[in-house]
């Protein structure tokens, strides 16, 4: 959203969460306190919508209308999603043994998200995309402690704690990363 609006953008945020509004605001975006299923603004006022890795914590089928409620006819809806093949990619999927598990259940399938998004009244197109990063094992480490990833949040705390104490352990001074990315934009009236 801070990248939109510096180029320009009139840019509109909305999280759940105070503090994360909070933050987008100290970055200049406009946002507000609220739910994907229960937007704050007008019909047909936006021209886009962007969702990044957040999909998997949406109730999506409402989600998807509310966002086709506040879109213009021909407006656009891209979101950034997880595809399944990172799961078993992951780096640190041989730490948490049940991180894979989890996210295949939290975060659609292509085929399934594309079918949701049809049933809102979209048309998805998708675009696999593959990501390689090189990271310092300190840097690994401190986003583990910090558990960065929401799914990190849900494993239990031995599970955690164990996992932890292994990567400690075990990680390389460089820890190379995968992702795989669905890239999806999905037009509204079409």
């Amino acid at each position: 959203a801070a990248a939109l609006a510096e180029r320009g953008s009139r840019v509109w945020g909305v999280d759940a969460s105070e503090e994360m509004v909070e933050l987008a605001r100290q970055r200049g975006v406009n946002a507000k306190v609220a739910r994907a299923e229960a937007l704050p603004f007008k019909e047909g006022w936006f021209e886009r919508a962007v969702a990044v890795l957040v999909i998997h914590v949406l109730d999506r089928p409402s989600a998807f209308a509310e966002l086709a409620r506040v879109l213009a006819d021909d407006g656009r809806l891209v979101i950034g999603t997880f595809d399944h093949a990172q799961f078993d990619a992951y780096y640190l999927s041989r730490y948490f043994p049940s991180l894979a598990e989890i996210d295949r259940a939290r975060f659609p399938t292509r085929e399934g998200l594309e079918e949701e998004l049809r049933s809102a009244g979209y048309s998805p197109r998708t675009i696999p995309l593959h990501h390689r990063a090189v990271r310092s094992r300190d840097w690994v480490l401190e986003r583990i402690r910090g558990r960065f990833i929401s799914t990190l949040q849900l494993l239990d705390e031995d599970e955690f704690a164990e996992g932890l104490a292994r990567a400690e352990r075990e990680l390389p001074a460089e820890v190379e990363a995968e992702q795989y990315l669905l890239a999806v934009v999905a037009e509204r009236g079409r």
